[in-house]
């Protein structure tokens, strides 16, 4: 497997055949590889993609199932597998042949996360993207079985509870906040129960100030420093949000103050990372219970539930399932079972 160098441009680049699918014998070259190394590396993992056999290494198995699921997934869910990927599952099984990848080894991987204290459901969503990778080597490559079904999952898919501010919380959290964009952003999320992708893609075409609507149509990722526009979460996320009054007068005022602006641009040009940090430090500089920036959408359904909203009507507003949100708010829609008896009572009384 050898490497030549350009001596023009004192760069590497490899040279070499191969046999492509319809087993036709093919040449290739890729040239600007600063080491030799890399030369070499890139030429084998391409040959191990081409073998379609389990002797790959997991980097090549890896680059394969991205070219897969990006014209199969939105690329909002491709952004989120590849940071679980890249972060949490390439530098632990990068150079290691899949078929080399045993169950021992996916407990201590296991064990890792484990260790690093991520939450149970993060855990859970890490290991579900190694489980899927390895299914999918399973069912084209040839990988005998997944390691992952002998090891077992961990975590847990959900929460084992949920945080939010109740209204008199998230009073006392935004007065104290002077920043007039995190201010503004929190009442946005708080109010309207937009994911916080949902509300960093805003824009004033957005909104409409005179109709008090906010209409959702995109999401904003960073991903690889990189910003990234992207439809949002699912087909129900694509809708019109009502918001009240004294939200539609802070709205103004605040982009009343943006030198500027233009109907396209972002009114909140943050990136979610700088977000969860300003949050953390607000919360602790102010005293308010510490919740994640999402906690403000269950903020926002826990409010709806509280002023007696039906399932349907919020699932509409947050962009969501009736399903989801009985399974994941139901326990805070109050019991009514003895209201049902009393009810059945005075039926049969009368």
């Amino acid at each position: 497997m050898p490497a030549y160098k350009d001596e023009k441009t004192g760069t590497w680049y490899c040279k070499f055949y191969y046999i492509d699918w319809t087993g036709t014998r093919r040449q290739k070259m890729k040239r600007g590889f600063k080491l030799q190394r890399e030369a070499k590396d890139w030429e084998r993992n391409f040959l191990e993609k081409q073998s379609e056999s389990p002797d790959m290494t997991f980097q090549a198995l890896y680059d394969l199932y991205l070219e897969d699921i990006g014209s199969r997934l939105k690329k909002s869910t491709v952004i989120v597998k590849q940071r679980y990927m890249e972060y949490r599952l390439l530098p632990y099984f990068k150079d290691k042949p899949i078929k080399e990848i045993s169950p021992a080894d996916v407990r201590k991987w296991q064990n890792g996360l484990i260790e690093d204290g991520l939450k149970p459901t993060t855990q859970h969503n890490i290991h579900s993207q190694l489980n899927a990778i390895l299914n999918f080597a399973v069912k084209y490559y040839g990988l005998p079985r997944n390691p992952c079904s002998v090891a077992g999952s961990i975590g847990s898919s959900k929460a084992d509870r949920m945080d939010f501010w109740t209204f008199e919380e998230f009073k006392a959290f935004i007065a104290d906040i002077d920043n007039p964009m995190h201010n503004t952003l929190y009442s946005i999320l708080y109010y309207s129960g937009l994911r916080c992708g949902e509300a960093l893609a805003l824009t004033p075409e957005d909104i409409d100030l005179d109709k008090k609507v906010i209409h959702v149509t995109k999401t904003f990722h960073r991903f690889h420093n990189e910003d990234v526009i992207t439809p949002p979460k699912t087909k129900n996320s694509i809708r019109s949000v009502p918001i009240p009054g004294f939200l539609c007068i802070q709205i103004r005022d605040y982009m009343n103050r943006l030198y500027g602006l233009k109907s396209s641009d972002r009114i909140i040009p943050l990136i979610d990372c700088s977000v969860r940090a300003a949050l953390r430090r607000e919360c602790a500089k102010s005293g308010a219970k510490q919740i994640r920036v999402h906690d403000l959408r269950h903020s926002h359904v826990s409010l709806l539930i509280e002023l007696g909203f039906p399932a349907m009507l919020i699932a509409e507003r947050i962009g969501d399932t009736v399903e989801m949100v009985n399974n994941i708010y139901g326990h805070l829609y109050p019991s009514r079972h003895e209201e049902v008896a009393d009810r059945l009572e005075q039926l049969v009384s009368n």
